[in-house]
């Protein structure tokens, strides 16, 4: 089989083609329609509970289609079931959004975790968080009715959020040592077990907390009862939609674990590309100044030019992968809000600008609601890049950005290159 080679510039498009930025944002009302031909797309939308500016899960979708309804895409969610078009669940460990379309394919994980035996190794089939898996561990010999009993409960009382959940239940209340994050009760790490295992499943957020009830309560009935294929079946289904999503990516980009698109295990996931090679999904293709086998989804596009102007949340599946982004785009990205506030050199919750086809600045950004002001403290332009056409479609976007979440004012503090051209902007 023969390999087909590419430029950088060629692979770049294709890449921000395949996650939606080559295509114009709806003239109209963004719609239900829009927004599940995006979520679709992507495959995934991550969640994390950072909100400085705004939930992470809502701004992909924001830079693809511009100003929508956040209240639309929350309904799609946790609304009455004949609205639900995306469920909750682990992505690589990860808490996210996925299109009710995937739900039959990710049925096997939940399985794993089901058939989990606690206290062995961890099966690399489960998304099971690490902190979950220890203290089932250790609840399998110290209590091992407390499943069944969580269970019960919510089969009487319907949903409930884990602090919800009385003493009757088996809370021991806090483990005795370990950060706050990981002080989970009893009765937290056994409804994240289920949960993990698809007996639970979430049915709102209240403050951005999960609000659980039965998986038969929360999934729609045609979705919940459509035979799930088997394991390996699903893998391919897991990595064609890590191809399509990535529009062209490595063996380690799409699928190997840690930070890939899709999690699975090194051998597994080489397995499952050659297969898709095979069956004509993935092509071989060498991309020109990088090293390494690159795969090409079948029906990648790459358009001619690519017109994008998008903050990007940090969480966005485009730069899901740092190695890649840097690769493709010739930027080096880490998240500073993991980094200690003394070793920030461009702000807390910093997002990437996108400007054609190249990311070109940095943008600390932080949502002051009680002002209805969007903060920018830190602005910097990449090395070499014309300032001038940065700073005209970063004046539009934060624009639209602070009508998007009902900010009145945009203010930008003194720090980093281009702070000044673009105060200046702003006030013209």
């Amino acid at each position: 089989m023969g390999v087909d080679k590419i430029s950088l510039s060629e692979a770049r498009r294709i890449a921000l083609s395949a996650q939606g930025f080559a295509e114009p944002r709806p003239s109209g009302r963004v719609n239900v329609r829009h927004l599940c031909d995006v979520i679709k797309r992507l495959g995934v939308l991550q969640l994390d509970s950072v909100n400085v500016l705004c939930r992470s899960h809502y701004l992909p979708l924001f830079s693809r289609l511009g100003p929508y309804p956040r209240s639309t895409l929350d309904r799609m969610v946790w609304g009455p079931e004949s609205s639900r078009e995306i469920f909750e669940y682990f992505w690589g460990h990860k808490a996210a959004l996925l299109p009710t379309g995937a739900y039959p394919a990710v049925r096997w994980r939940m399985r794993a975790a089901q058939h989990q035996v606690w206290g062995d190794k961890l099966s690399a089939d489960t998304q099971v968080p690490s902190a979950v898996a220890e203290g089932m561990s250790r609840l399998s010999r110290e209590q091992p009715g407390l499943i069944g009993t969580v269970l019960g409960v919510f089969t009487e009382r319907g949903p409930l959020t884990a602090a919800e959940l009385d003493d009757s239940s088996g809370n021991r209340g806090p483990a005795a040592e370990g950060g706050r994050m990981w002080n989970w009760k009893d009765t937290k790490i056994a409804v994240e077990a289920l949960f993990a295992a698809g007996r639970l499943a979430v049915s709102d957020r209240r403050h951005f907390e999960r609000v659980y009830d039965l998986a038969e309560r929360v999934i729609p009935a045609e979705v919940l009862n459509t035979q799930a294929p088997g394991v390996e079946d699903s893998q391919r289904e897991l990595v064609r939609t890590a191809g399509r999503a990535s529009g062209i990516a490595t063996t380690r980009e799409l699928c190997a674990p840690g930070r890939s698109y899709v999690a699975l295990p090194a051998g597994v996931g080489k397995q499952r590309v050659a297969e898709l090679v095979e069956a004509g999904d993935l092509i071989p293709t060498r991309v020109e100044g990088l090293g390494g086998q690159y795969y090409r989804w079948r029906e990648a596009e790459c358009p001619d030019r690519v017109e994008a102007r998008a903050l990007l949340s940090p969480f966005d599946s485009l730069i899901w992968t740092r190695d890649r982004t840097e690769r493709l785009f010739g930027f080096h990205y880490r998240v500073s809000i993991y980094t200690p506030e003394s070793e920030r050199v461009d702000g807390y919750y910093v997002l990437p600008f996108l400007l054609g086809d190249q990311i070109v600045a940095r943008v600390d950004l932080r949502a002051d609601r009680k002002t209805s002001t969007l903060h920018v403290p830190v602005v910097n332009v990449e090395s070499e890049v014309p300032t001038g056409p940065v700073i005209s479609g970063l004046v539009q976007e934060l624009e639209s950005m602070a009508g998007w979440l009902d900010l009145d004012e945009i203010k930008v503090g003194d720090r980093g290159n281009l702070a000044d051209g673009l105060v200046q902007a702003l006030q013209n």
